[in-house]
């Protein structure tokens, strides 16, 4: 049965629409009944996992229709009025609880914790198709935009400590603030070559916050640690990108990793942190330049975070590279950012076609601004940042970055990738290449890939 949504969505009509299209249609319970007949998503047959398709194709395509009309009025009814300021996984929760049906609950998320990618029913999606759509409404997005570039409460309780001591010592990241104010950031998961996963995220989002709040940092510098792992012990490493069994084993999320790291820490190295300051008001953001420095190689999400950074150095023995396509999964916004770096067929070869980038190669100057020996960068570093330490650097960059990266085309592009991603996440070619890495007898985290 079909039902007409008005063009005009009204506010106060919002909810009753909602509850009219799930109750007539009839669809999205036929998908809570089919279910809970069915065996863990990994464990059915083809039959059955096209039945569930199926239930779950005429769900989506309810949601979307009503999301499309009235994103906007369901937004301001979760945020009430956009006077609240609600966090991704803030969002969620209260949409799952204001309007039954159109997201996953809490509980429902809950109760696939501990499963294999394989085996979750892929309810991300549903919660990428309400995000693409808040994300695409200029009103809406760009309320979320500014409520994800505020502090998270962590660093706003460490922010005292870290004011007097300069020191915070995190899990994934060590933070010093010296009385040169440079806030050095070090990624120190040494047992896994920096592999990103939820926790590494959180840490840096935390970390970011705390340098660009203290009043004492001037300039923040990013770069990998000495690790112990095997093949590297000893060595500084800047990131080995995602962590592949995170992913395998279901510990990827889409809001907690994948769509927090844009637009949390990352978006904050471009945007700055967003505070309510009233003598802030001709930049309610705090902004610092960034300098980068690449020792190893930056693979992956290490790369991506390339692409926002003021100065970047890399060792003349390092690379980069962006795998994502061959892992199936899109290279978060890389795909928006690198070719005005390296011009649309170079893009096209690193995304699609996996080639990697020596620091060595004339093609890797597109990408970093100082190709040094290894034994030189500790004062190549020194020399970059005291060159950014200028009130002049930090409103030219802020002006740069206006004219590099418009709000509104990130805002576009992250609402596409908002559904896209999650779409791959749950993709037979991604959970085929992903399985090996859930096996018991595979190596614990992600390695340096050939």
């Amino acid at each position: 049965m079909t039902t007409t949504l008005p063009a005009r969505p009204l506010h106060e009509d919002v909810q009753h629409a909602w509850q009219e299209l799930a109750t007539t249609s009839g669809a999205i319970a036929r998908v809570e009944d089919l279910l809970t007949t069915l065996p863990a998503s990994g464990a059915r047959t083809a039959g059955q996992r096209a039945d569930a398709a199926a239930a779950h194709q005429a769900a989506r395509a309810l949601r979307t229709r009503f999301l499309d009309a009235y994103a906007d009025a369901v937004y301001d009814r979760l945020t009430t009025g956009r006077t609240l300021r609600p966090r991704l996984d803030e969002l969620l929760e209260a949409a799952a609880d204001a309007f039954p049906g159109l997201v996953p609950t809490a509980a429902r998320l809950a109760a696939e914790t501990g499963l294999v990618q394989a085996d979750k029913e892929g309810h991300e999606i549903d919660q990428g198709i309400l995000l693409r759509a808040v994300l695409r409404s200029p009103t809406a997005g760009e309320h979320l935009l500014d409520s994800m570039l505020r502090p998270t409460d962590r660093a706003l309780r460490m922010l005292p400590e870290f004011t007097r001591t300069g020191v915070a010592e995190l899990e994934a990241v060590r933070v010093e603030r010296r009385d040169d104010g440079v806030a050095r950031l070090s990624m120190c998961r040494d047992d896994c070559l920096n592999a990103e996963d939820v926790r590494q995220v959180d840490d840096m989002e935390t970390a970011v916050d705390l340098a660009l709040l203290d009043p004492a940092t001037r300039v923040a510098l990013l770069r990998g640690g000495r690790m112990s792992h095997p093949r590297h012990r000893g060595r500084r490493v800047f990131s080995a990108g995602i962590n592949l069994k995170s992913l395998s084993s279901g510990g990827i999320p889409l809001t907690g990793f994948l769509l927090r790291r844009e637009l949390g820490y990352i978006h904050k190295i471009v945007r700055g942190v967003l505070t309510d300051h009233p003598d802030q008001w001709h930049a309610p953001r705090i902004e610092k330049p960034w300098v980068a420095a690449v020792d190893g190689f930056a693979i992956g999400g290490g790369m991506q975070l390339l692409l926002v950074f003021d100065h970047v150095l890399a060792a003349s023995d390092a690379y980069l590279s962006l795998p994502a396509a061959k892992e199936g999964i899109i290279p978060g916004v890389a795909n928006f950012r690198l070719a005005r770096y390296t011009g649309p067929r170079l893009a096209r070869q690193i995304v699609l076609g996996g080639r990697r980038i020596r620091a060595s190669e004339p093609d890797a100057r597109l990408l970093v601004d100082e190709v040094v020996e290894p034994e030189d960068m500790d004062a190549a570093v020194e020399r970059s940042l005291a060159r950014l330490d200028s009130e002049a650097v930090l409103a030219n960059r802020r002006m740069l970055n206006l004219a590099d990266e418009p709000r509104n085309a990130f805002r576009a592009y992250l609402a596409e990738f908002a559904l896209q991603q999650a779409l791959r996440l749950y993709s037979e070619d991604v959970l085929d290449k992903a399985g090996r890495f859930a096996d018991p007898t595979a190596k614990s985290t992600r390695t340096e890939r050939s």
